[in-house]
């Protein structure tokens, strides 16, 4: 099928999705949780050959990591779809509801999107994650997965395909395509496809924004920062510094910047690079820094770059002020934390942080959609759409008005027979 075709499909399945019920949905996630550990050997074997060539073609350490997906990532998939079956189905639920006037009721309801077309990184697990999503929340989607995860996306997107189609879901609500030629033909597609979700540089998701009459939410660099403020528990700023950059540094939501109160910094950093030196992690630091502790110079790109690696750059600031005003120079509206134990600074922060994730005393790296309790997510968004933040179930969600009147006419109101009463009112949409 040219690409055409194959957004024909997805468009006509669309239509069938929004209308089957929750507990088919979940039928259809129970059989691809099923089918995924049935067949786990047969992805493993596939992911292998992904590793293998990519290596041989020297693809970076942080995106090898990404690339491999083991029998433990298969686990937690699975889990994460057995987490995605216990939550309520997204679409139908009543918003709100308006007696316009007697007889004539006003419903806003949730309903699928449509088509969604998501681009995405060399993470096999992020293309279960955005599917199982998909079809929790009604939408058809149509994925392009980085060439390096070619072998192991193939598997994954058959093995969803017949597992759901064999559950009674719509031919063609799933589709992968694979070239560049592909992704420039779906861009063209705005009367099929209804959104488009690109993972990746902030280069890549400004080049789809422009070429495309497609809405686009995007999801770029995630320059994610730490600031320690003057009263901050050293211990607990170290471990959670630590966390945030090496639980895992190849993801969007890893530390990449340090940002330290000046009061704070000769006890703080001492004791910060003594546990980041046990993780490997290369520090490069402003001249204040680099008078406290033995770093790398820090530069400007530095404080505009996401490393996805043993990398963190340092400053230190001022007060609070001199680290919110770096974070909304700098940052990409990803996820920033404080660490403090004063409540009213903590409030000031994560008011005048313009990111759509901002934490007190926790680790960067809770910004997630499973771990937000969402079924895992397409993607973040730094957008400021109707979705912000970890994509989950509602950003995958939009809504409709239904109107049920009894021969009610306009006219009416405009000779002023009949008047509007708007009684907010408390009802679920009744049919």
């Amino acid at each position: 099928m040219n690409m055409q075709e194959i957004a024909i499909k997805a468009k006509d399945a669309s239509i069938k999705l929004s209308a089957l019920s929750g507990e088919m949905k979940n039928r259809a996630l129970e059989n691809v949780a099923k089918k995924l550990q049935e067949r786990k050997n047969e992805i493993i074997e596939a992911n292998r050959e992904d590793l293998l060539r990519s290596e041989k073609e020297n693809l970076a350490a942080p995106l090898l990591k990404r690339l491999k997906f083991d029998e433990s990532k298969i686990a937690d998939v699975i889990d994460g779809i057995k987490s995605l079956i216990s939550l309520p189905d997204p679409v139908g639920k009543t918003i709100s509801s308006t007696e316009l006037d007697e007889g004539l009721e006003l419903y806003r309801v949730t309903c699928p999107i449509g088509v969604i077309g998501i681009i995405f990184e060399s993470r096999p697990d992020a293309l279960v994650q955005i599917s199982t999503l998909c079809l929790k929340s009604g939408n058809s989607v149509l994925l392009k997965g980085g060439s390096e995860a070619r072998e192991t996306n193939r598997i994954l997107a058959k093995i969803i395909e017949d597992a759901t189609i064999e559950a009674g879901m719509p031919q063609g609500w799933i589709s992968q395509i694979e070239t560049r030629s592909d992704v420039s033909e779906m861009l063209k597609m705005d009367g099929y496809i209804d959104l488009i979700i690109p993972r990746g540089s902030n280069e890549f998701v400004r080049h789809i924004m422009n070429n495309s009459k497609i809405p686009v939410m995007g999801h770029a660099d995630g320059i994610c920062h730490c600031y320690v403020e003057e009263d901050a528990d050293i211990d607990m700023a170290v471990k959670i510094v630590t966390d945030s950059k090496t639980q895992y540094v190849a993801v969007c939501n890893a530390a990449e910047t340090l940002l330290v109160n000046e009061k704070i910094a000769g006890d703080f950093l001492p004791a910060v690079k003594q546990q980041l030196d046990k993780k490997g992690v290369e520090i490069r630091g402003c001249e204040k820094v680099q008078g406290i502790i033995d770093t790398k110079a820090a530069t400007m790109d530095d404080w505009a770059t996401e490393y996805l690696d043993y990398i963190l750059s340092v400053k230190i600031v001022k007060n609070m002020d001199e680290a919110i005003e770096h974070i909304n120079r700098y940052g990409s509206g990803h996820t920033d934390a404080i660490i403090t134990k004063d409540k009213n600074k903590a409030a000031s922060f994560l008011s005048l942080v313009d990111s759509g994730n901002v934490f007190w005393n926790c680790s960067t790296r809770f910004s997630d959609g499973f771990r937000y309790g969402f079924g895992a997510e397409v993607g973040i968004s730094t957008s400021k759409i109707h979705a912000r933040g970890p994509v989950g179930l509602d950003g995958l969600i939009i809504y409709k008005y239904k109107l049920i009147g009894n021969g009610h006419i306009v006219d009416d109101y405009s000779t002023h027979v009949k008047t509007f009463k708007h009684k907010k009112t408390h009802k679920n949409f009744p049919i």
